[in-house]
């Protein structure tokens, strides 16, 4: 029997994220095959929407493995033009993941992972800038162990944080993002985290289901030279195929001066030395899905996570741009609840992980 909700989430991302309409070019591009029962929902939306081609691929993880560890140095410099080609014709991009193994890349060469991400940030860039696009995640076993759920228990969270209304939400994130535009300094205060930083002049940006489904998010940047304090992460955050723990970034005059996590720091500094960009902040997001609780090792869900902000090392977004250029765009998740004061220029904002300005009730949800 088919899973209702797997046509709700295609119409989510088919009739509100990315809006196909006919005459539309879609690409569909899905990594790992459990992903097959939402890429034939999103086909067959499509077509059902009048798109004149609809094109869709699958990648393979344990693949791209091989690639990062045997790929010689001509191999690993070839620019995959058709790939930038089929983007170019693209009006719509819709990126799925149904990852069984999180891990799969933790032994895969970082060096050529980092290489490879370098060479093919064209792909994305054309992607972001000229497309409507949008990505989700489709449920597996390997997924729900991850998150410590059985499978019917992650694809229930799954699918109420993907399909709700989307349209209701944005509304409430209004007032959020107003008081984000109106703010100068921000400052963060948690255990073994204290933070300050200034957003004046960039705006608050409303993620709002048009991009990342799950959405809830209103995100904006630091002033890249403005970051000083230390902030110690306390969610998981897997990257490149390795999972961090508890890590702690020092700022002197918006740089990442010291970086440590427990039993990885070479690993974490082998990222942060990409280049100069990535030990700058391109973003500062305060998360507000109301059906998103706790970590999930995942980060498109843990970004999102009520009561949470990220602190995000790397490139800065066209949108709300701070001038930070980098190959890196790590979300870091720190999880307030519990001892977390977010606080705008001298009024507080969230305590705990709630809301207790005024102008933001309405976007705590009922417990």
């Amino acid at each position: 029997m088919k899973d209702t909700r797997v046509r709700q989430l295609a119409e989510v991302l088919v009739n509100y994220s990315t809006k196909v309409k006919k005459g539309d070019v879609v690409l569909i591009s899905a990594t790992g095959m459990e992903s097959i029962p939402l890429v034939k929902e999103l086909y067959a939306l499509c077509l059902e929407k009048g798109a004149k081609y609809v094109e869709y691929e699958f990648n393979v993880p344990d693949i791209n493995r091989y690639f990062y560890n045997n790929a010689s140095e001509d191999q690993l410099s070839y620019f995959p033009e058709h790939k930038l080609d089929l983007m170019k014709k693209a009006d719509v991009y819709i990126g799925l993941s149904a990852a069984d193994n999180s891990m799969v890349m933790a032994k895969a060469d970082q060096k050529k992972m980092i290489a490879w991400s370098k060479l093919t940030r064209p792909i994305v860039d054309w992607r972001v800038k000229n497309t409507r696009w949008v990505i989700t995640r489709y449920p597996t076993h390997g997924a729900a162990q991850e998150a410590k759920m059985s499978l019917d228990e992650y694809e229930d969270y799954l699918f109420a944080a993907c399909c709700i209304d989307w349209h209701a939400e944005s509304l409430k994130q209004d007032k959020l993002k107003r008081l984000v535009d109106a703010a100068d300094r921000v400052r963060i205060k948690a255990s073994d985290t204290d933070l300050s930083f200034s957003i004046k002049g960039l705006p608050g940006i409303k993620c709002d289901g048009r991009y990342n489904i799950p959405d809830g998010e209103v995100y904006t940047a630091p002033v890249k030279n403005s970051v000083e304090g230390h902030i110690t992460y306390n969610c998981p955050t897997v990257y490149q195929g390795k999972e961090f723990n508890d890590i702690r970034l020092e700022f002197s005059k918006g740089q990442i001066v010291k970086a440590t996590c427990r039993g990885m720091d070479k690993e974490l500094n082998g990222v942060l030395d990409t280049d100069e960009g990535a030990r700058y902040v391109g973003e500062f997001a305060i998360g507000v899905n109301p059906n998103i609780r706790v970590p999930m090792r995942n980060i498109l869900f843990d970004e999102k996570i009520f009561g949470s902000i990220h602190f995000t090392p790397g490139q800065c977004y066209d949108e709300c741009d701070n001038g930070n250029r980098s190959a890196v765009h790590w979300d870091m998740v720190k999880i307030l609840t519990g001892d977390g004061e977010l606080w705008f220029d001298d009024q507080l904002i969230q305590k705990d992980g709630r809301f207790v300005h005024p102008d933001l009730l309405e976007l705590n949800p009922g417990d």
